[in-house]
């Protein structure tokens, strides 16, 4: 079977093929299961990533392993029906770029990975949000520079203060159990309450009302649907506390970009951190240090000294992307046993989509 893997970067190539050969291996128990399928498995590895116009390139492979920004619209999909695929293997958490309700009359199998090392997205949280605080990143450009005035690095002490976290999934609840170590009273809001958040934080009923008005910082870990596009917007930020920080490590279209410009300028939240960015699909993962940039938003962001944007780079640890790469040749494997998959996100023999409480993505 030879599998057409995207937008595939040599940190991809390098741990698919580790645990790809490590599954392959009777000997081998590093990995979680070593009863992969007899089929042999080719990986073929395009450095681009799937879209109408790339999609040709699938052909021949009877499965596409994709990534965030990857392409997965009514006709993409039917493009890859034509060309013979028949498994769509997501090696992230999100979804919303695969146009499901399509891939499920076509009869594709769609899974994804539903979680993977959530202490390492939990971690970066909390750096961005201790960075933010603490001005390091001002404090390390001025030292380079022979310039160790502490003048606009005051930060504020965690110990004591009021953390939001919106999303308590196994992120939110791993940054929440850092944060009250830290000494951090910890609130949390989500549709779907949790006993595990609960051991370290406390729920609230109402975003706009109980959350925002009272937390120093908030950070978001909540999946991109129609219903949380835009959750942070005019309305929202003018709810928050004045002066509070604002971390999103999650999906970037949970955050109208020009409204929290204006909250920005206008003194309402005392800064921002961003891994993920609602118009990241034309920039992230690739280098663009030579090229005029011209997403006018995101260039205004970086105007700010109280703003910092990384490149979604919070899921990149060695512990993750070993958990992805394992998770996604479990996949591969039920489809090729043709068993039930728990991370299947589409039920075609039901007729419905089946989506999970469990599989919903904190991350993305």
């Amino acid at each position: 079977m030879k599998v057409a893997v995207f937008s595939a970067k040599p940190y991809d190539k390098t741990y698919l093929s580790r645990v790809l050969s490590a599954r392959s291996d009777p000997e081998s128990s590093s990995f979680s299961s070593n009863s992969f399928s007899k089929v042999k498995i080719e990986l073929v590895f395009h450095d681009f990533s799937l879209s109408t116009d790339t999609v040709a390139l699938a052909a021949g492979a009877s499965a596409v392993c994709v990534f965030v920004n990857d392409t997965l619209s009514e006709n993409v999909l039917k493009a890859l029906h034509s060309s013979g695929v028949r498994a769509i293997l997501l090696r992230c958490a999100g979804y919303n770029n695969v146009d499901l309700p399509t891939a499920e009359r076509l009869g594709l199998f769609v899974a994804n990975v539903p979680s993977y090392s959530p202490e390492a997205v939990a971690e970066f949280a909390v750096a961005l949000i201790q960075t933010l605080n603490r001005n390091t990143h001002r404090a390390y450009n001025r030292a380079r520079e022979g310039n160790f005035n502490l003048d606009g690095l005051l930060g504020r002490t965690l110990h004591g203060k009021t953390v939001g976290i919106v999303g308590t999934g196994k992120i939110g609840v791993a940054l929440a159990r850092i944060m009250k170590g830290f000494g951090c009273k910890v609130l949390g809001y989500d549709l779907y309450p949790s006993d595990a958040f609960r051991e370290c934080g406390e729920y609230v009923g109402s975003l706009e009302n109980e959350l925002l008005p009272v937390c120093d910082f908030v950070s978001l870990h909540c999946p991109l649907t129609e219903s949380t596009r835009y959750m942070i917007n005019d309305e929202t930020l003018g709810c928050m506390k004045k002066g509070a920080m604002l971390v999103n490590t999650s999906r970037g279209g949970l955050i109208n970009t020009k409204a929290v410009i204006k909250a920005l300028k206008y003194h309402q939240i005392g800064g921002l951190a961003l891994d993920v960015y609602e118009g990241e699909g034309a920039l992230f993962y690739h280098d663009h240090s030579g090229d005029i940039i011209q997403d006018d938003d995101l260039m205004r962001l970086m105007t700010f000294p109280n703003v910092i944007v990384c490149g979604h780079q919070a899921f990149f640890t060695e512990e993750a992307l070993t958990e992805i790469a394992d998770c996604t040749f479990r996949n591969l494997d039920d489809f090729c046993r043709g068993v039930p998959c728990k991370n299947s996100l589409v039920i075609v023999r039901e007729g419905h989509l089946f989506m999970k409480r469990d599989a919903l993505p904190v991350r993305i």
